[in-house]
């Protein structure tokens, strides 16, 4: 016995100084990141950028430690920030030790209207004389759209490019819901608001059906268009090459179709990249990745104008509260309260509101708005839509002074839902009852063990109704069109930005750098300097606010569940999620 307990002890105390020599290890390698993630990278001659690419592409990704932190806990798979990339390609373009860029592609989840702006930094970068060279053992369709605008495009002899066209597939979960006893009340104002679908329908509506082939149409036009510029290959040629199924046949037929300059071994393409920028066999390429990049100083003078460009962030599902996950949302409040220190600020003479958002909330969206129209009085405001500024996304946009939006942009979605879960079947089938004492006659309104009667029906659907006519009057408003012209394009229909141009919904096309240049115009400044908002925050202050655990617990559950993610987690989190949402459909995200 005395045996057993001297083990126990021995153990439990190893147990412990592991622990801490743990504690410690981890502690010294974050202060380890954090001493090194500043330093400035000393770029020497023949370097070139290596933009490695094998994750994900979000708008804006959080401090440096924070990403690596976030990269170690999702998997293998990589998180980019669009910010970065494209800031780190015009650095490439400035720095003459820098003499080519290395595309080197694996997988990227990401929307054609980001990858459309990677494309034109990477446009912009070889007007500076200095070449582009992709390659990839195999290149999915959206990163061989990518490709297509480097001067050489190179691919495994084994490889395979997926060109096929545009699809979306969404998902549909009515029959489930109703084996396992959920039923969904569904109130809403727009044709063409398929948001709810996934919950109340096996198949897409007609109107549904015809908004995706409009916007899937003009998206794939706007890729064909660009790879045959780049390519000089005609679109009648890459409809046909599409039709084939080119990711099935062999290598050589992408390079007979001039899709693709030649095929090579990914261990060959050093030499390769040398034989282009003009180096021998037995000199040395330098390369430097995105983190590198991250740290090289831009060369440019130093502004002392005062004179100051804000470039507001606003990214995610629009929210009344903060998320208690890893998620990026757009959170009322906090925008009211930065937008209103931006309008009082006297240094800050124009501002970008830079939106990536399919929306969310209704009642979040209206204060945004409002904030937006008070800080408009002050100075120009340029709203920059990246992938989406859909539905709410647009209703906190609207009233800008300015709209500039991507040609494959998802905007508009003019609409208004509610959706309301009942868990009344599936309570009966597992045994559980409930009762109900109240005071009046509605005190039990919103309690998710019951349907909504008809009063409450009636009710819920005249709210949806009268935010949908605000809607309408406040695009109308900001567009400076009648209310009818308006809801003549709303009832909830998603348009690309190509198509909203058109429509009177935006008013240029053109990325970030080109909502910058408005702002400045309309500032009437020469001198400025960019800043962005809001500060990033930092990793362990993100922990303090969400909670490690469901910080690691939303990481575990996107990895797993992919495409499901979103639409399961509309359901989940029902009941605390604002009941009244103008937003776009998950299914939207295209492939």
């Amino acid at each position: 016995m005395k045996d057993f307990f001297k083990f126990t002890l021995a153990t439990i105390t190893g147990l412990v100084l592991s622990g801490i020599v743990f504690l410690v290890i981890g502690i010294i390698t974050i202060f380890s990141l954090m001493s090194t993630a500043d330093t400035e990278t000393v770029v020497r001659k023949n370097s070139v950028m290596v933009l490695h690419l094998n994750g994900t592409l979000v708008e804006r990704t959080q401090d440096d430690l924070s990403t690596m932190l976030t990269n170690l806990l999702s998997s293998d798979m990589e998180e980019y920030g669009l910010d970065d990339i494209v800031t780190s390609i015009k650095k490439a373009k400035e720095n003459d030790d820098i003499k080519a860029i290395y595309l080197n592609t694996t997988y990227l989840a990401a929307q054609y209207a980001s990858l459309e702006a990677i494309r034109n930094a990477l446009i912009d970068f070889k007007e500076s004389g200095k070449p582009v060279i992709a390659y990839a053992d195999n290149y999915t369709q959206g990163l061989y759209y990518l490709a297509s605008a480097a001067d050489k495009v190179l691919l495994n002899p084994l490889g395979m490019l997926d060109w096929k066209g545009l699809a979306s597939t969404p998902i549909f979960y009515k029959n489930l819901l109703d084996k396992v006893g959920v039923e969904v009340q569904v109130f809403k104002v727009g044709t063409y608001k398929s948001a709810v679908e996934p919950f109340t329908a096996t198949e897409m509506s007609p109107a549904n059906r015809e908004q995706i082939t409009a916007f899937l149409g003009s998206t794939w036009n706007q890729l064909i268009t660009d790879v045959s510029e780049s390519r000089g290959i005609s679109k009648d040629s890459l409809n046909l090459l599409a039709d084939k199924m080119l990711m099935l046949a062999p290598a050589e037929l992408a390079v007979e179709a001039g899709m693709v300059d030649t095929l090579v071994y990914q261990n060959d393409v050093n030499d390769y990249i040398k034989s282009i920028i003009g180096l021998d066999k037995d000199e040395r390429i330098r390369p430097l990745d995105l983190a590198d990049m991250k740290n090289v100083k831009k060369n440019v003078p130093k502004d002392k104008s005062g004179n100051i460009v804000a470039v507001y962030y606003a990214s995610g599902s629009i929210v009344d509260q903060p998320s208690t996950t890893s998620e990026q949302c757009i959170v009322g409040s906090k925008v009211i309260r930065d937008l209103s220190k931006l309008q009082k600020d006297e240094n800050v003479k124009a501002v970008v509101l830079r939106v990536n958002s399919p929306g969310g909330s209704a009642f979040a969206s209206e204060q945004i708005w409002n904030a937006v129209k008070e800080l408009k009085k002050e100075k120009p405001v340029i709203v920059s839509m990246s992938d989406y500024a859909a539905s709410g996304g647009y209703y906190i946009s609207c009233g800008a002074d300015t709209i500039v939006a991507e040609p494959t942009t998802l905007t508009g979605s003019i609409g208004v839902f509610g959706m309301f879960p009942s868990f009344e079947k599936i309570s009966n089938k597992v045994g559980i009852d409930m009762s109900v004492v109240k005071t009046n006659t509605y005190a039990d309104f919103g309690s998710l063990m019951r349907p909504l009667n008809p009063g409450e029906c009636n009710l819920l659907q005249g709210y949806v109704n009268r935010t949908y006519e605000l809607f309408i009057n406040r695009c109308a408003e900001g567009r400076d069109m009648s209310t009818e012209a308006i809801e003549k394009i709303a009832e909830g229909r998603i348009w690309t930005g190509e198509m909203a141009l058109q429509l009177g919904l935006v008013d240029v096309l053109g990325g970030l750098q080109t909502a910058l240049d408005i702002a400045v115009e309309k500032a009437d400044i020469e001198a400025y300097t960019v800043c962005n908002f809001p500060a990033k925050e930092d990793f362990l202050s993100s922990l303090l606010n969400k909670g490690n655990s469901n910080y690691i617990k939303s990481e575990i559950l996107k990895s797993e569940f992919g495409s499901f993610y979103n639409d399961l987690k509309l359901l989940h989190d029902m009941e605390n999620r604002a009941k009244i949402q103008t937003r776009v459909p998950f299914e939207l995200i295209i492939k």
